[in-house]
């Protein structure tokens, strides 16, 4: 999933830049490596012929070396928090006006940013070592290197089958398709030969690649599907749309970690301060955003054991055998539920979809169930006309939000949450099921060291889920427990006469 929240302001010059989202860079906390880390031999030069071609020092405390997870940037001396360790002008970046002036014209008006850097992409491959930009595009992975989902095979994704990422990739592969056939229109009415997105598809018909030969060669779309999930797993956003910054994309992900990537527009260059202290050689590592497993094995390739971040989506709907079905419609479209945003202002609930996150005590500390969800359960558990009338007489008396105070009856609240733990607990029941066709004597294990680290990227993914799930049933189970000892004691209670 494209992460396209805008750009967040610190001050009216500084922007700070989120990650779009597949390399597989992959960290959990921000321990030290603690062994020797040498220098990648392959890129010795590659800070010289950057420093050069931005006219520019970028970097006297860090250096590129490799770890467990590819491609990383290392400290190459002693660095205390707040150091700035990396500055690359923006001159020196790949952006939607690297495009050759002629080809820009057309594209402008029909093509999104990230299509028009990945186009920029192209044109620059096409000329091989006598690109400008070969020194740094020699060091993207290649397209069997790429573990987004969007590349999985339909085996694959059978791993994930009915959750949200599953959704969310078919979608992002109809958006690159879509966009695809921006710049060759034509393509689009074969499109549902290759809906998994790996054909060869071969375009004679001149439009924006076949109207540049000299620029852009023979292209395919497989070639257009590998530079388009290039740019969104490299790339941040910028004051010209997004840009590919060179050296600083080196850069791991730490759930932990605050440091990030901010644009100095009066400086036109972006930079990173270090958020902790580093020791030489130890990998140095910024945050992409606060980013769940299911945003991170879509956008970038990879997941996050014990993710603090992981999230789940859960989607209710009011029965059909309802008999106030139509009526609980009705009251629902006149009193919407507020949409959720998640820790990236992403809008992530509609009137029936709701996230939910880890609860971190079942014995009701922290923020508990949302209670947009928590709402919804309410109206659903309403079995007679007056009980819905009586919450949107509630709900015009207060804050026009419907249902949002528990029932008054003990027993009716019992009966909306029960509802609600009922749903979460099939939800649970599923994962277990996902988990368990994971598992070795369940699975056939391939030889390929790719499908198994995307087999543990699913088991990851459903895991993390599973935890979230059950954290929000402990919670459930608790507020229902002790409102049944409320009951129970209204029960008991001694009756008088009088």
């Amino acid at each position: 999933m494209l992460l396209s929240t805008p750009s967040r302001y610190r001050r009216r010059l500084f922007t700070v830049s989120l990650r779009f989202s597949a390399k597989s860079n992959i960290s959990s906390s921000s321990s030290q490596a603690k062994l020797l880390n040498p220098p990648d031999e392959d890129c010795r030069g590659f800070l010289p012929w950057l420093e050069e071609k931005a006219g520019a020092e970028i970097s006297t405390k860090l250096y590129i070396g490799k770890s467990s997870y590819g491609r990383s940037l290392f400290a190459s001396q002693h660095i205390q928090r707040g150091d700035c360790i990396l500055k690359v002008p923006f001159k020196a970046q790949i952006a939607p006006d690297n495009l050759p002036r002629d080809v820009k014209v057309i594209l402008v008006d029909e093509v999104d940013h990230v299509s028009m850097v990945a186009v920029a992409i192209l044109a620059e491959t096409k000329h091989g070592k006598d690109s400008r930009w070969a020194p740094y595009i020699s060091c993207f992975p290649r397209l069997e290197e790429m573990n987004s989902t969007v590349f999985w095979s339909e085996d694959e994704l059978n791993m994930i089958y009915g959750s949200t990422v599953y959704e969310e990739t078919i979608k992002q592969k109809f958006i690159i398709r879509d966009a695809f056939s921006k710049i060759r229109p034509d393509v689009s009415s074969i499109s549902s030969l290759y809906q998994f997105g790996m054909g060869r598809i071969s375009i004679t018909t001149p439009e924006v690649l076949e109207t540049f030969p000299e620029v852009f060669g023979s292209i395919l779309y497989e070639d257009f599907m590998h530079a388009y999930a290039l740019v969104k797993s490299r790339a941040w956003e910028c004051p010209k749309g997004v840009s590919l910054i060179p050296f600083a994309d080196f850069l791991n992900h730490d759930g932990f970690s605050e440091a990030i990537v901010v644009n100095d527009e009066e400086k036109q260059e972006s930079e990173v301060t270090a958020d902790c202290n580093y020791a030489p050689e130890g990998e140095v590592r910024i945050s992409y955003g606060k980013l769940a497993n299911a945003t991170l094995m879509l956008d970038f390739g990879f997941t996050i054991q014990h993710n603090i971040h992981d999230q789940v989506e859960i989607q209710m709907s009011v029965p059909d055998g309802d008999i106030l079905h139509q009526m609980k419609m009705e009251i629902f479209q006149r009193h919407e539920l507020p949409t959720i945003c998640d820790a990236n202002d992403v809008k992530s609930s509609s009137w029936n979809c709701f996230t939910i996150r880890e609860v971190k005590s079942a014995k009701g500390k922290g923020k508990g169930i949302p209670q947009s969800i928590r709402a919804f359960a309410r109206v659903l558990s309403c079995t007679r006309p007056e009980d819905l009338s009586d919450l949107a007489v509630e709900a015009a008396q207060n804050d026009g939000r419907l249902a949002r105070r528990p029932f008054k009856d003990n027993s009716r609240e019992i009966r909306a949450h029960t509802i609600l733990l009922s749903h979460i607990n099939r939800l649970i029941d599923q994962c277990h099921a996902s988990i368990k066709s994971l598992l070795p004597r369940s699975f056939v294990v391939s030889a390929s060291g790719r499908h198994s680290f995307r087999r543990q990227m699913a088991m990851d993914l459903h895991t993390g889920e599973l935890r979230v799930l059950k954290s929000a049933s402990a919670w459930l189970e608790n507020y229902c427990e002790k409102l049944s000892k409320g009951v129970a004691k209204m029960v008991d209670r001694p009756t008088y006469n009088t």
